[in-house]
């Protein structure tokens, strides 16, 4: 059993979507996970909570899955938005000794200037926020936020966000990037990857590549064909192969190295 680690997994999601079974944000990856001998839980925060809100509801999520499981640790592996959020829950709530590692994958560490951008069109956004808090409301969202949630994202945010939330050295974190090659990459994040680029440079569609960089950074995620790996593509929302890079490959060998590392 390749991926059969002393720790539970904790998988975290990002914004705009929620932990649903069995369609859920993650794909093929929880199950292929739990063959390999994984044992799989799921963050299940709001989609558009604030990082303070969904910190809280994962701090509950850990605590019940260390009671369950009777084990004292969990290693955690956070998409986008959810990277910050277990990063404030480390910080706020002294749970660094309940988390043995920490994965990031596409988490806009420091920050979005194309948010900084949007956010000079505060009339605009306040009206589209409405709509978004009432879709995830729908959804299943207990405190949908995405006014203030997306605002957190800002590059100011997260550079008084890093300072403010150090990363603690007896965890082990590393962090991952990726990143489509074209804006036709991925037709759903077409215009969004356009605009990211423009501003920002390399990116997967909505978080930059340099954005995801932060502390262990492992390199960036591509595949070796025109398409790249959107940041949907990641956690395997299509449910299909991309030439050049398998994203279930990825997981299993990310896990059983956590495997190997003792966690």
């Amino acid at each position: 059993m390749k991926c059969n680690t002393k720790y539970p997994i904790l998988l975290v999601h990002g914004a705009n979507c929620r932990d649903f079974s069995p369609i859920n944000y993650w794909g093929r990856i929880p199950t292929i996970l739990k063959e390999n001998g994984a044992i799989v839980y799921f963050g299940n925060q709001d989609a558009w909570g604030t990082i303070e809100s969904n910190a809280n509801t994962l701090k509950n999520t850990i605590d019940k899955i260390l009671e369950q499981t009777s084990c004292k640790k969990v290693n955690i592996i956070a998409h986008s938005k959810g990277g910050l959020e277990i990063r404030y829950l480390i910080g706020t709530y002294n749970y660094a000794n309940k988390i043995a590692s920490l994965t990031t994958i596409s988490t806009p560490h420091n920050g979005s200037k194309t948010i900084d951008l949007l956010y000079k069109l505060k009339p605009f956004i306040y009206i589209y926020s409405l709509f978004v808090n009432l879709y995830c409301k729908i959804i299943g969202d207990i405190n949908p936020d995405f006014y203030n949630a997306s605002k957190q994202l800002s590059s100011h945010n997260c550079q008084l966000f890093n300072k403010q939330f150090p990363f603690p050295s007896n965890i082990y974190f590393q962090s991952y990037a990726t990143s489509m090659k074209t804006s036709s990459s991925d037709i759903l994040l077409a215009i969004p990857h356009l605009i990211v680029y423009c501003l920002e440079g390399e990116n997967d569609g909505l978080v930059a590549t340099a954005s995801a960089q932060y502390l262990n950074f492992k390199g960036g995620l591509r595949s070796s064909t025109l398409r790249g790996i959107s940041h949907s593509d990641i956690v395997d929302y299509r449910r299909k192969d991309y030439k050049g890079f398998d994203v279930i490959s990825f997981y299993i060998d990310l896990v059983a190295d956590l495997k190997d590392r003792g966690f």
